[in-house]
């Protein structure tokens, strides 16, 4: 026994001088004590000296030949009470049970209770060991557990009590894993590992421990996993699967994870729904491209707290919608709007990750609103504002080329402010003059595109000036309105060419008078063609004016047209002659396909009125032919009734005959005559006389 086996809180200094005045276990004066084998009194230095070399700790067991002492009565009878003691462990330890652990209390029983903390553990017996620490084992404390594990592991392993103290070492061991696992419902795996940990590994309990801290560790890992998974869900917005992986928890074996923790993801879970259903606003909101949109998009996203799993998510979004807006605010930008430009900029809010951005983007913008003007004092105004960003920010590369611009385009803007002052007076010299001007102005340079829209105009300004004399005499001509003065006003504006500004207007008047000169060619024939049609002469009509209808004159839709209408006619008086030839022969055939021709005839000819009439003719005929071959042959009659057309007055005529044939064909069978079964009348008597 050493002092690192003593309890806490147990002194060993205290029990260095047995004092037996106290109340403790009786300390013999002579002789062994009962069971440690270790002299209490009346014993030499060399004794001393052999049992320090043979023990160092200070224990000496069963070395009674070593011993140099008187023994007294007192001592006398302990001995005695030792060999009885020896005989009933003995004995006891072949009792199983409570039976057995009842006897060895009543054996071990001590004339009055032991102080425990008081006892000097290195002289202590193992009944005295045994007895505290059953008391220490009875807090059920992992502590004093412990310390009740420690007062009785170090007796030698051929101890008479040995069986009944692995027995309590065992019972305390699990205990202790009780006490560990209890811990580990709790949620404090690490406490429940480092207790399980401070049971001895030389018991024959440390494989069970082995297996306890395994499974535990096991648990915890899935339920961990179970958890991680959950977040992840849940960072991705998917609710669903998130309340999935936290049902799982309510079945893993720890209370701990099945009701705290399960408890706590199911609230994360609903406060991150609510959370997502506001991203998801917020997103769509965005997707407008409308700046009021975009900032309530913000504010949505910002009203989710930083303790919520989809704050990091809220915070990419806010990035995002922050460089929408600044691309909203460019696009303006681009567009020489400065004003709305700066004021989305600047609605923007503060984002650490892009306010450099912005304020960039507004100290350009402001240079960028002052070179807008166009005027030479606005671009020197844009030159200064822009020298002024530092070679540090990241417009600094774009300021530079901006300046360059700039100063390229005060060089232009004076040159076309001295060309429009020289293009106001309106002459050609002066025109021509301004023309050179604005051409000293590279393509490349800012107001290039500026100077080719004024150089066109001024060119437009000189061809007008030099081509309008050739139309005015043109249009003067033409008001004689002959042939002869339309061909010359023709020549007239055909000098003006291509290239020049009043070419369309002159082309305009060339196709106009052309017009005229064949309007005036053309009419005779025209006139001509249907004095012919009108005298009958229908191809006689169509071959005068053939020509002109195949050229692209003025006249020759009107020519078309005309030709149709001839044609037409030609077509209805041929279709109506072979009618009325075929209609002759009075057979169900003839008259049928005379009907067909006549109804070819077209409704605003003048013969449409004979072929109506024809047709009703021919009609009447058809019925009649129909109602003759009825009497041999009613089907055959049918079919000849059937060939009258819908547009003739009697087809409804016609029609009720074909129905009267058909039930002729097909008559309806009569319903059967019963007889009268009912009784005949009574006979009325005579009325009584009175």
């Amino acid at each position: 026994m050493t002092e690192r086996d003593i309890p806490e809180g147990w002194s060993l200094a205290r029990a260095r001088k047995p004092d037996i005045n106290k109340n403790s276990s009786p300390t013999p004066q002579a002789g062994k004590s009962q069971n440690s084998g270790v002299p209490a009194t009346g014993y030499n230095s060399k004794s001393v000296k052999q049992r320090k070399k043979q023990n160092p700790a200070g224990l000496s067991i069963n070395n009674d030949s070593e011993a140099n002492f008187e023994p007294s009565h007192s001592t006398v009878m302990r001995s005695r009470w030792l060999k009885s003691w020896i005989v009933w462990a003995v004995l006891l330890t072949l009792i199983p049970g409570s039976i057995g652990f009842m006897a060895t209390a009543m054996l071990l029983k001590l004339p009055t209770a032991p102080n425990c903390p008081a006892i000097f553990w290195p002289l202590a017996s193992a009944s005295v060991r045994l007895h505290c620490a059953q008391l220490a084992a009875s807090k059920q404390s992992v502590k004093d557990l412990l310390q009740a594990i420690a007062l009785v592991r170090s007796l030698p392993g051929n101890h008479p009590l040995r069986g009944e103290i692995d027995r309590f070492l065992e019972e305390w061991s699990r205990d202790i894993l009780r006490l560990a696992d209890q811990s580990f419902q709790s949620g404090n795996l690490k406490e429940a590992i480092a207790t399980a940990h401070q049971i001895p590994e030389d018991l024959t309990s440390q494989q069970l421990v082995d297996q306890q801290i395994a499974k535990w560790q096991s648990i915890w890992t899935r339920a961990e996993g179970m958890y991680q998974e959950a977040e992840k869900e849940l960072r991705q917005r998917h609710w669903q699967s998130a309340f999935m992986l936290a049902a799982k928890l309510l079945r893993v074996d720890n209370k701990y994870w099945a009701t705290t923790k399960y408890d706590q993801l199911n609230r994360i879970i609903i406060t991150a729904r609510d959370d997502g259903d506001q991203l998801y606003k917020a997103e769509n909101l965005a997707k407008s491209n409308r700046v009021n949109d975009v900032l309530k998009a913000i504010q949505l996203a910002e009203s989710i707290k930083p303790d919520s799993y989809l704050y990091q998510k809220a915070q990419e979004l806010i990035l995002g919608f922050g460089r929408r807006m600044l691309k909203l605010a460019q696009r303006k930008m681009d567009q020489r709007d400065a004003d709305t430009a700066l004021g989305i900029a600047r609605k923007i809010p503060k984002l650490e990750k892009l306010q450099i951005e912005v304020d960039d983007f507004i100290a350009l913008g402001e240079a960028q609103k002052s070179a807008f003007t166009g005027d030479i004092s606005g671009l020197e105004a844009a030159i200064s504002q822009a020298q002024q960003i530092d070679i540090s920010r990241g417009v600094y590369d774009q300021a530079q080329q901006l300046i360059a611009s700039w100063q390229l385009e005060i060089e232009d803007v004076a040159r076309l402010e001295k060309a429009r002052t020289l293009a106001s007076q309106g002459t050609i010299n002066d025109l021509a003059a301004a023309i050179s001007e604005v051409q000293l102005i590279p393509t490349t340079n800012p107001r290039a595109q500026e100077a080719q829209k004024e150089l066109e105009r001024w060119n437009y300004q000189v061809q007008t000036i030099e081509d309008q004399p050739f139309l005015d005499r043109a249009e003067q001509i033409a008001i004689l309105d002959d042939t002869n003065s339309l061909r010359t006003a023709i020549a007239e504006a055909s000098q003006i060419s291509s290239d020049r500004a009043l070419y369309s207007q002159a082309r305009s008047k060339i196709r106009e008078w052309t017009g005229k000169i064949q309007r005036i060619e053309d009419q005779p024939y025209l006139d001509q063609a249907q004095a012919l049609a009108d005298s009958g002469n229908l191809p006689g009509a169509i071959a005068t004016i053939q020509r002109i209808a195949s050229s692209k004159r003025a006249l020759a839709n009107q020519a078309k047209t005309a030709i149709n209408g001839w044609q037409q006619q030609i077509s209805d008086q041929q279709n109506w002659k072979k009618a009325q030839a075929l209609a002759a022969a009075s057979t169900p055939q003839s008259l049928v396909e005379a009907i067909r021709l006549a109804n070819r005839v077209s409704k605003n000819n003048v013969l449409r009125m004979d072929a109506n009439f024809a047709i009703d003719q021919w009609s009447q005929q058809l019925l009649q032919i129909a109602s003759s071959e009825s009497e041999g042959d009613i089907a055959k009659a049918i079919d000849t009734a059937q060939l009258i057309p819908r547009s003739s007055n009697i087809y409804r005529q016609a029609q009720e005959q074909i129905r009267t044939w058909r039930q002729l064909l097909n008559p309806e069978p009569s319903p059967e005559v019963l007889p009268d079964l009912s009784p005949p009348p009574e006979e009325s008597l005579p009325s009584p006389s009175l």
